[in-house]
């Protein structure tokens, strides 16, 4: 699956570290790589942008008892109240991906295998981490 087009859902705590991730095929919609990441943690809230605006993402992050700060697309019949301030700090999580790219081998898709690629990215991540 590994190629030009694959896309990295990744989850961040509130200071931009990696907390877990998964790979997905660059055709398939953003939303098919959530579930894993959305397995029971101990996480307050979420922040993500309008492509994770679907009910079953938003129900499933209610039921733990967390806070959903997602912006609502424009078709969504039932409206939701949506904190702006707290949501810029989603900026961590595209910081984090900055970094991440700033890695040749990430940012090209170097890595024949899923696996190894995944390797590179929590290496990466720790190499982020430690500076």
């Amino acid at each position: 699956m590994t190629g030009w087009s694959t896309k990295i859902i990744a989850m961040t705590d509130a200071l931009g570290n990696l907390v877990r991730f998964t790979l997905i095929p660059g055709q398939h919609y953003d939303t098919v790589g959530v579930a894993p990441l959305l397995e029971p943690a101990d996480f307050g809230g979420i922040l993500a942008d309008k492509a994770f605006d679907v009910h079953w993402i938003v129900d499933s992050i209610r039921a733990q008892g967390a806070c959903v700060v997602i912006p609502q697309r424009k078709n969504r019949l039932d409206r939701r109240p949506f904190d702006k301030a707290l949501f810029k700090a989603r900026h961590l999580v595209e910081n984090f991906f900055c970094k991440l790219k700033e890695f040749k081998r990430i940012a090209m898709r170097s890595d024949k295998t899923d696996r190894s690629f995944s390797a590179m990215i929590y290496l990466v991540a720790a190499v982020i981490n430690s500076r």
